[in-house]
């Protein structure tokens, strides 16, 4: 079993642009190396939003160097645009997963309808870092719809596993990753249990986005709380209070020095000057 390390509490609420009231999990700048190779993670909502009589609220033009962007959205539908020309709309269940590498300007705005409507947004974005051979690569853009990612039966009818990368059960998720990791969307029913395998020596966190579960059989995990374990052993118990919605993330430690500035995270601080530079002399591309 992989001891639990530590449950972070809810940390309270920022908003990113005008569109995404979030929660900062977990982020790089405080645990970079237990939390590698994930370097943060914000969960927006869930937030109601009245119809919008005028510009849709979002995030505009901005770049990222160094990393990945997962955006998982559990109501509500965004709408993306990037300097690579790639143009896309997900909603409740699909998934963005944006390697910057490189360099990528992009936006993030609320759909068109999902704006003139309004409703509930929820949902995750997640940084996944990349290791300094892979920081320079190309960009690359994969949009993962919501019935391109299989879905796994817990035993004992305790809940299911939507499977967005790596592998859980047999069952091999969409997404491609530069590293070995998984990202699992979990659900469990109220009162069931549940135990997980894990390589042993991956980082390993799971994410409460709502209700209440028990971990290992001691501590609990309630609603925007994250339990951090350690590396060495080889499954978690799980044992949920309510119906909970988690996401757990594993993943092989890259073990190199994580230097960020904003929307860059590389690996010294000349490659942060140098991607700022990039940036403003517009050799990230434009929108």
């Amino acid at each position: 079993m992989k001891r639990l390390i530590e449950v972070k509490s809810d940390p309270g609420r920022h908003w990113v642009g005008d569109g995404f009231p979030v929660r900062s999990l977990f982020s790089y700048d405080s645990m970079g190396e237990p939390l590698s190779p994930f370097l943060l993670l914000d969960y927006a909502g869930p937030t109601q939003f009245p119809p919008s009589t005028g510009k849709r609220p979002g995030v505009g033009e901005h770049p990222h160097r160094g990393f990945e962007t997962v955006t998982i959205v559990y109501q509500g539908s965004l709408e993306h645009r990037d300097s690579g020309g790639n143009h896309g709309k997900i909603g409740p269940g699909d998934v963005q997963w944006m390697t910057a590498a490189s360099g990528v300007v992009h936006e993030e705005f609320h759909s068109e309808e999902f704006a003139r409507l309004g409703g509930v947004l929820e949902m995750v974005q997640l940084w996944v870092n990349l290791p300094a051979a892979q920081k320079m690569s190309p960009p690359r853009y994969q949009e993962l719809l919501k019935q391109q990612i299989p879905a796994a039966t817990l035993a004992n009818d305790a809940g299911m596993v939507r499977v967005i990368a790596g592998e859980f059960q047999g069952k091999k998720g969409p997404a491609m990753t530069v590293t070995p990791l998984n990202v699992w969307d979990v659900r469990l029913h109220g009162g069931r249990s549940a135990e997980l395998a894990i390589a042993d020596g991956h980082t390993t966190a799971l994410v409460v986005l709502s209700g209440e579960v028990r971990v290992n059989d001691s501590d609990m995990v309630g609603t925007a709380e994250m339990a951090l374990f350690e590396r060495a052993g080889e499954r978690i118990a799980i044992e949920s209070v309510g119906d909970t919605k988690a996401l757990l993330l594993t993943g092989e430690p890259i073990g190199e020095p994580i230097v960020g500035r904003g929307p860059f995270v590389m690996n010294t601080q000349e490659e942060i000057r140098q991607a700022m530079l990039d940036y403003k002399s517009g050799r990230m591309g434009h929108l």
